[in-house]
């Protein structure tokens, strides 16, 4: 077993960055001696800080002891402690990176396994220089992902929060209080009202109070006189 680190040994980190793909943190993983060292080589020859590591286990406790450290991952699908597959499951579930997978089997199946398991690729051996040489795109790709997976996310949680007014309501596409449909609101809520009390039974208002008055008195007696009703059948009380 040999672990080996390469590439950039005495550079600064902020200026390597600001250089990107240059210093790019690549760890590769082959369990084949000859085919491990002309994959480093080629790395460095593209300007990549690289880490090498010849079972997939120590890889995979590499990645988990510096997860900021690297950058890709690039392995070989067949090592006999742990296949590359199972790497490649590992280090999708617990880590961010992207996984280049690596492998004189160019059959199809093998392909779509390590597609399908989440390898961003599938170069084939006798790996190339050429093809190497790009390989930083798809570290540039999942940081973009990521960045709008996070703002997506932020923005669909300001759209289930109230506005500065404290006051929350229905929203459109663009995350803004639909004030449209609000104000339709306040105005059925309104005419609701209305015509509550426009269709109340006249039998359940309050009646206006009668007051008996002298007045009043003498005119149901001359009304009863009139009509030829016997007044003393009525108790009236002053």
């Amino acid at each position: 077993m040999t672990v080996e680190e390469s590439g950039r040994s005495k550079g600064n980190d902020a200026e390597t960055t600001d250089k990107f793909p240059t210093g790019m943190r690549v760890l590769a993983v082959d369990d084949d001696p000859t085919c491990l060292k002309l994959l480093e080589n080629l790395l460095l020859r593209c300007h990549y800080d690289v880490t090498t590591a010849s079972q997939a286990i120590v890889a995979l406790k590499m990645l988990r002891e510096n997860k900021d450290k690297f950058d890709l991952v690039i392995s070989d699908v067949h090592m006999p402690d742990m296949d590359g597959f199972k790497l490649l499951e590992l280090v999708g579930l617990e880590m961010d990176l992207p996984v280049i997978m690596l492998s004189a089997n160019g059959d199809t199946k093998a392909v779509m396994k390590g597609i399908t398991h989440g390898a961003c690729d599938y170069l084939l051996k006798p790996i190339r220089i050429e093809e190497l040489k790009n390989i930083w795109q798809h570290v540039v790709r999942r940081k973009k992902f990521d960045s709008r997976y996070q703002n997506e996310g932020e923005s669909s949680l300001k759209a289930q929060l109230p506005n500065s007014e404290g006051v929350q309501g229905p929203r459109d596409r663009s995350g803004k209080l639909n004030r449209k449909r609000k104000d339709q609101t306040e105005e059925d809520e309104l005419d609701s009202e209305e015509n509550l009390h426009g269709n109340e039974d006249p039998s359940t208002q309050k009646k206006p109070r009668v007051v008996w008055s002298v007045e009043l008195q003498r005119k149901f007696v001359a009304a009863v006189n009139q009509l030829g009703v016997d007044s003393k059948s009525f108790q009236l009380i002053m």
